[in-house]
């Protein structure tokens, strides 16, 4: 089976792209960030460690409480990477399961924000970074999460830069416009399907 990693900065369109491939019967898609935080408030591992390392405010009746947890890591990449240690190796087992089940598939893409940062670059067979310029990046994240330039340049502080992304890629996406997107997945899934 192979992995296929997609990655790409804040606002890249990394999920529109994942979207795409996941329209082809015979690609599995895992969106690593939505599925840490389904598990950040179902997997009693992970509730541990967070309430031991940031207290028990942490969660509130069993959901953890993204507000305050949010005030702390993005303030301070020491405790993200700490965050990152307790959530990635339990992501990585669920994924492991996920991947058991994917037989009838060409390939997977797992689609993860920090992808070269939490080392999952290494499960990977192959590597796709989205690109768009950082003004593009900077418009979609303040109107789909309704926050400030700063706040988004904060976030951004947090991933590393697209260049060494793209130079560890075998394919990049330019998402400027979605038909000219469409295209770049549809070519890509030709490539991939074939070395599957």
């Amino acid at each position: 089976m192979k992995i296929v990693g997609l990655t790409g900065g804040i606002g890249s369109g990394k999920t529109t792209v994942a979207k795409l491939f996941a329209e082809f019967n015979n690609v599995a898609v895992y969106i690593a960030d939505v599925e840490a935080k389904k598990l950040m408030n179902s997997s009693a591992v992970i509730k541990e460690k967070v309430e031991l390392e940031f207290g028990k405010e942490s969660y509130k009746n069993n959901e953890l409480d993204r507000t305050y947890i949010s005030n702390i890591v993005f303030k301070d990449k020491s405790k993200l990477q700490v965050l990152n240690k307790i959530v990635h190796p339990e992501v990585r087992k669920h994924f492991q399961d996920f991947i058991k089940k994917q037989t009838n598939k060409a390939f997977i893409i797992y689609e993860a924000a920090i992808l070269f940062e939490s080392k999952s670059n290494l499960l990977c067979d192959f590597i796709i970074t989205v690109y768009v310029d950082l003004e593009t990046k900077i418009e979609r994240v303040i109107s789909r999460d309704n926050t400030t330039k700063i706040e988004v340049l904060n976030r951004m502080k947090n991933q590393l830069n697209d260049t060494p992304k793209i130079l560890q890629s075998n394919y990049v996406i330019f998402n400027k416009n979605i038909q000219e997107t469409k295209l770049q997945v549809e070519k890509i899934h030709n490539i991939l399907t074939e070395k599957a």
